[in-house]
C-alpha cells in the first residue's frame, strides 16, 4: 500500500487521494458489479476503491461475465439441437430458444459472479 500524503485545507489535514484511472473498459457486467459493491457490500467497495483495485476487479468479473455467457450459450444451444438449420426453417422458434438460453445463462452468471 502506498504511503498516504496530506495537505492543509485550512486548519486541517487532508488525506490527498487520487482514484487511478484505468483503460480497460468496464461493459454491463461490470457496471452491474460496481452497482451491487455500492448498494450491499460497502466496505468492500471503499476499500478497493481506495486500494486502487476496484476498475481492475470490475473489468475482469465484466470478462469473465462476458467469456462464460459465451460458453454456456454455446453449450446449451449444441445440447438441445439449436443449429443453423434450425435458424433458416424456423426463425422464430430459433430465436424463442435462444432467448430462452440467453435468459438462464445469464441467471447463473448474475448469481455467481456478480452478487457473490
Amino acid at each position: 500500500m502506498a504511503e498516504l500524503t496530506y495537505k492543509w485545507a485550512g486548519d486541517y489535514l487532508i488525506p490527498d487521494l487520487t482514484i487511478k484511472v484505468n483503460d480497460k473498459p468496464i461493459g454491463k457486467y461490470g457496471r452491474m458489479r460496481l452497482r451491487y459493491l455500492m448498494e450491499h457490500r460497502k466496505g468492500l467497495y471503499t476499500v478497493m476503491l481506495l486500494n486502487g483495485t476496484l476498475q481492475d476487479h470490475l473489468a475482469e468479473i465484466d470478462e469473465a461475465a462476458q467469456v462464460r455467457m459465451e460458453r454456456m450459450v454455446r453449450c446449451c444451444a449444441e445440447r438441445d439441437g439449436i443449429s443453423e438449420d434450425l435458424k433458416a426453417r424456423d426463425p422464430m422458434e430459433w430465436v424463442r430458444r435462444m432467448n430462452g438460453i440467453k435468459a438462464q445463462a445469464e441467471e447463473i452468471v448474475l448469481s455467481e459472479l456478480i452478487y457473490e
